[in-house]
């Protein structure tokens, strides 16, 4: 079943019931759906065709969600925007995805009037307020469908480019559908949930982790335009949210956040969390407040759902889960074999909720994806029961005197010392050993105490040099941006 279908469905079974509360108000999956017919209508006025690029710079709102309906009736692709980045970086993105149609709200209208006067073609839409989708007097959308293939390409979403220029991850609504459907198998997601989002809609976890699983199954969606700790607790609590998904440095704000009142969250069935390696005290803080924290695994090309825990699994506290119910998974080692258990290997992937390929760029595809599975550069090992471990990202990898070195492995030694709000390891160029390991800290530890720390590892493995910045830099979902520190640094 399409998403269309998956809608409907919910319209004719609860058609007065809410589906998404935002700012703007309330939205019921009846007025859902008239929204959505009305965008269709837009989007073919336009003249937009199968296949054309429409891309989105916004703050979190409905109109996401309606645009995305629209598109996949339409065959249009929607291109998500990263409102972080800089005009430059956007206007690669542009540059690359050729998209006819920009749409904006008013916190963007300037970056968009500024990518537009360098990209001549492309239109602008204000978007984010009653006046989207813009009212169109002759209307096709009752009587339209779109002869629509499993593998039709509706998002591309770039990913971070931390290795050289973004590339353009092509995903269809089967591979969104498959990655829902493995949440709502995660979370034991149902229409009774409230699910609160405060991710980025801009990123495939924020987008789908969570929330278009959400609508997809009846549920009522909280959506707040971005992050502020205040906010969400407040939610949490008077909304009675069932749900939430989060990365470490958010899910940390919640619960400093002077609101956090573990007797008033007792609704809150689940929160789930990824995006990056997440700290084994904050998962126990989390299980302290007698709340169940899961982890989720995954990439922007696998939807991104792969690996995950499920509720019952919450106290095996560290591991990213099992593998996913619709897809298979395989750690492989570096002459091309599976590993054994125990041992370490890349994490690959394959199902119907992989990318079909990375836009304009074959290159790419053809290394990452091979014989059907793609690979993540990620490292793994998996235990008897079939949980696996996350153990580094294979780009992150130091070789030094010809071992291997594993930055987490350090960074999660370094991570549980006092004054240490954040801490990542890199390789430092060295002429007798090729590279060696790094600490850049986040905080006040004092090197000797940090070093001390260290001297349980191997020797090679210990950091030669201890740097401090006032703030590591992240990503929009809090992931250390590893490359920009090396620039800076080295």
């Amino acid at each position: 079943m399409s998403m269309h279908d998956l809608l409907q469905g919910q319209v004719a079974l609860q058609p007065n019931k809410v589906a998404i509360v935002s700012e703007a108000g309330e939205l019921s999956y009846t007025q859902l759906s008239i929204l959505i017919d009305q965008c269709v209508d837009y989007f073919i006025a336009s003249e937009l065709k199968a296949g054309d690029r429409v891309a989105v710079l916004a703050l979190n709102h409905p109109d996401w969600f309606i645009a995305l309906y629209a598109a996949a009736r339409c065959g249009v692709v929607l291109v998500p925007l990263n409102w972080r980045l800089s005009v430059d970086e956007l206007s690669f993105v542009l540059t690359d995805s050729t998209p006819q149609l920009l749409l904006h709200d008013a916190e963007f209208e300037e970056t968009a009037e500024r990518l537009q006067s360098t990209h001549n073609g492309i239109q602008l839409q204000e978007f984010g307020n009653d006046n989207f989708p813009p009212k169109i007097v002759d209307t096709v959308s009752k009587n339209f469908d779109f002869d629509a293939v499993g593998n039709t390409p509706l998002l591309i979403v770039y990913t971070s480019g931390t290795t050289g220029r973004p590339k353009g991850t092509v995903l269809s609504e089967k591979a969104l559908l498959c990655s829902a459907k493995m949440s709502h198998h995660m979370l034991n997601m149902t229409a009774l949930d409230k699910v609160l989002n405060v991710l980025p809609l801009f990123h495939v976890g924020g987008l789908n982790i969570q929330p278009l699983p959400a609508l997809l199954c009846g549920a009522t969606l909280y959506l707040q335009q971005r992050f502020n700790a205040r906010n969400a607790v407040n939610a949490l609590i008077e909304q009675q949210i069932t749900l939430i998904n989060t990365v470490p440095p958010l899910l940390q704000a919640l619960l400093d956040d002077a609101a956090w009142d573990n007797t008033k969250l007792s609704a809150l069935r689940v929160i789930s969390i990824g995006s990056t390696d997440v700290p084994v005290p904050l998962i126990q803080q989390v299980h302290s407040n007698n709340i169940p924290l899961i982890q989720v695994y995954g990439a922007t090309e696998t939807s991104p759902v792969a690996i995950y825990q499920q509720i019952e699994h919450a106290p095996i506290e560290g591991s990213i889960g099992r593998c996913g119910l619709l897809c298979e998974v395989r750690l492989i080692n570096e002459q091309g074999n599976e590993v054994a258990v125990g041992e370490l290997g890349e994490i690959q992937v394959k199902g119907d909720n992989i990318l079909s390929h990375y836009w304009n760029n074959p290159v790419a595809t053809e290394t990452s994806l091979v014989d059907g599975w793609f690979k993540t550069g990620d490292v793994a090992h998996r235990d008897n029961d079939g949980f696996y471990w996350f153990d580094d990202r294979l780009k992150h990898v130091i070789i030094s005197g010809g071992e291997n070195i594993y930055p987490a492995e350090l960074e999660r030694v370094i991570r549980n010392l006092p004054n240490v709000n954040a801490v990542a390891v890199i390789g430092q160029p060295d002429e007798r050993w090729g590279e060696v390991p790094v600490a850049v800290i986040e905080g006040t530890a004092a090197k000797e105490t940090v070093l001390e720390a260290c001297s349980v590892l191997a020797r090679f493995k210990q950091p030669r040099e201890i740097f401090y910045l006032d703030a590591l830099p992240r990503n929009a979902l809090g992931k250390v941006q590893v490359q920009q520190i090396k620039e800076e640094l080295l």
